[in-house]
């Protein structure tokens, strides 16, 4: 005769007295004796993907939730070897979009059942401070918004650690990178205020150990270069509101007199820049001067800025991010694997911060001798 397992309601209201009177925590064994099935099948249900019959998961979904059972992570961690936790690297100085990033970022890995964890660093360069930490929490993978050298990478494929960079990028290795093409969001830039007329550039350079800001001023650079106009005079900024009035100021003093167009590193910078013209130097923009940012912050878009900027597309490239390091996390030979980088334009956004021609046509710019702006991809 077979034996009947006991009921679980019953079971569960008993075990869930013995364990308060022992005040102390419910674990999966708990789950198993109520549920009358092996402490290992307990750990079957609660794992995606595992083989368990159907009966079984019942008894033990109710046995669970009869004793307010909730799966430990940390446990569960030493059973699979992987922790579910990503860290994600991003400087403290970064542009206001990276909120944006962490939040796209988020939902993207929580629809893969892994939760971010946020390391912060006070500037690009303290990685050094930072990787310790992320090695001791074990978790399966980085997605890196900060400046990497080649020893770094090192030592992350010495510890098969997965890796992705988010806007920056190695030269010396071949690392998987998700980021924007910066250095033609600058040339872009320029194109677009050369067709209209602007000639003395100016630019307010970001922070300085930041890859994105370098290669934002080198596209820039580089354009005004190759189309025969004078070099763009630079100063020093640090993204951040108060290098923008003191950007303008510097130039202004420089130049000798206020330029056709100022390029700010930042949409923040780009702010302070406006806010200083209108409100210290009664500088008429963009009638007098023509200001433009990167990154599309939400402000830039507020009635009283409207600035010329150019945003990069973060809900696709977070995806792209996510996609990309769960696909190295999932394969059994992380080392095997070619390198994958994936590339995004950024998308021109014409704003009331500087003078653009009304219509800008791959007729028009091929006449100028200016290449059309990229399409957002």
């Amino acid at each position: 005769m077979t034996k009947l397992k006991p009921c679980v309601e019953t079971a569960a209201i008993a075990h869930k007295a013995l364990i308060a009177r022992e005040a102390r925590r419910v674990t999966s064994y708990d789950v198993a004796l109520v549920a009358g099935v092996s402490q290992s099948a307990v750990s079957r249900c609660f794992q995606q993907g595992a083989s368990v019959s159907e009966a079984t998961l019942a008894r033990v979904m109710k046995a669970a939730a009869l004793l307010d059972y909730i799966p430990n992570a940390a446990a569960r961690s030493l059973i699979t070897r992987r922790s579910n936790i990503v860290a994600v690297l991003v400087a403290s100085q970064a542009n206001l979009h990276y909120p944006e990033l962490l939040g796209e970022l988020s939902q993207q890995m929580g629809a893969r059942g892994k939760r971010v964890l946020l390391f912060t660093l006070p500037r690009e360069t303290d990685v050094d401070r930072v990787l310790p930490e992320v090695w001791q929490y074990q978790v399966d993978g980085v997605i890196a918004a900060a400046r990497l050298t080649a020893d770094h990478i090192a030592e992350f494929e010495r510890r098969q650690m997965p890796l992705v960079l988010f806007n920056r990028t190695v030269r010396e290795r071949a690392v998987n990178t998700v980021t924007c093409d910066h250095r033609e969001a600058g040339r872009m830039l320029v194109s677009r205020l050369a067709a209209a007329g602007h000639r003395r550039f100016g630019i307010i350079a970001g922070i300085e150990d930041s890859t994105v800001a370098n290669e934002r001023r080198r596209g820039a650079c580089e354009r005004l270069a190759e189309l025969g106009l004078p070099p763009p005079v630079v100063v020093p900024g640090q993204s951040d509101y108060p290098s923008g009035a003191a950007g303008l100021r510097a130039l202004i003093s420089a130049m000798g007199a206020v330029p056709d167009a100022i390029i700010c590193g930042s949409d923040v910078m780009a702010i302070g820049c406006l806010d200083c013209a209108r409100h210290e130097l009664g500088i008429d923009v963009p009638r007098q001067l023509s200001v433009a940012g990167f990154d599309a912050v939400e402000p830039s878009n507020w009635l009283s800025y409207n600035l010329t900027t150019l945003r990069q597309p973060m809900p696709k490239m977070a995806m792209a991010a996510a996609e990309l390091l769960c696909a190295v996390i999932d394969r059994s030979d992380n080392a095997a694997a070619t390198p994958d980088r994936r590339v995004f334009s950024a998308q021109f956004i014409e704003g009331a911060t500087a003078r653009l021609e009304p219509v800008f046509s791959a007729v028009a710019a091929s006449s100028a001798g200016l290449s059309a702006p990229v399409a957002i991809m």
